[in-house]
């Protein structure tokens, strides 16, 4: 089931009906393993009501437009944050660590969390691709992934972080979670939909900014220190989203900084229990 979730979010950006399908499927097979009840597929058919009658009212009624981008964003929120009823969230990892003196955490597989970039893409059509002014050289790239790698190393020395070595039994797991249901969900709302609506309003550089931020504002529950780092890395996806116009890119530098934190540091911090 959750391969088959995740084989929808990889088709999304480029097969639309395939996406369509397998995530049909999906949550046929999440009913009949309780993963969601029905309150949670009548809180879908909402959803896909509402999308339906957007679609509908583009190009003739400014206000439905309008509104019925405003219902789904919300929808879309709700999702991430957990509040639709009917979504029953299995834990896949429980207070595990990666190692020595990592911090325990837990993992959870987000099935709601993972139907937020279908919700988001009936909001805004250009979701994942988008026409980017910008043409950076292969340099400004290269400059661009080596940051990721760096920003860890100046939280390694700021105390945050540890060097410490890992290859888990579980790194599959998370990294099917972490790729489709962390990274791309997250940058469809950050950057896909944020970043691109606050450019149309106020220009790409402030859009970068401030979607960078409160990217950063959304790991306050990690402390002061996590928002800072959060916001800096939420600088790079965003420079990457700018540059290319595809989600696909800032999504995978997304990924790529999550799995060297995992792979080369402590994960999620240095911890001296």
């Amino acid at each position: 089931m959750w391969c088959i979730l995740a084989g929808s979010l990889a088709a999304l950006p480029f097969q639309r009906r395939l996406a369509l399908l397998l995530g049909t499927i999906a949550l046929g097979w999440a009913c009949l393993e309780g993963v969601v009840d029905l309150r949670g597929v009548v809180a879908l058919g909402i959803i896909l009501l509402i999308a339906r009658v957007k679609m509908h009212a583009t190009g003739r009624s400014r206000v439905l437009t309008a509104g019925g981008e405003i219902l789904l964003v919300i929808a879309a929120l709700a999702l991430l944050v957990h509040q639709i009823p009917g979504f029953y969230n299995p834990r896949i990892l429980d207070d595990v660590q990666a190692g020595t003196h990592s911090a325990p955490f837990t993992l959870y597989f987000n099935f709601d969390k993972a139907l937020m970039p279908f919700v988001l893409l009936a909001a805004l059509p250009t979701l994942l691709f988008t026409r980017s002014d910008y043409h950076p050289k292969c340099w400004q790239w290269l400059l661009l992934i080596l940051s990721m790698p760096v920003l860890l190393m100046v939280a390694m020395l700021l105390g945050a972080l540890k060097i410490e070595l890992h290859f888990p039994s579980w790194l599959g797991s998370f990294m099917l979670a972490n790729l489709f249901f962390v990274s791309f969900a997250e940058e469809v709302l950050f950057r896909g939909y944020l970043q691109q609506r606050l450019a149309g309003w106020l220009g790409n550089l402030p859009a970068l900014f401030i979607a960078a931020l409160i990217f950063g504002l959304a790991h306050i529950g990690g402390g002061l220190l996590l928002v800072v780092f959060a916001s800096m890395a939420g600088l790079i996806y965003g420079l990457a989203w700018m540059w290319s116009g595809r989600l696909w890119v800032s999504t995978l530098c997304h990924f790529a900084l999550n799995m060297c934190h995992l792979l080369v540091f402590t994960y999620p911090i240095y911890w001296q229990g």
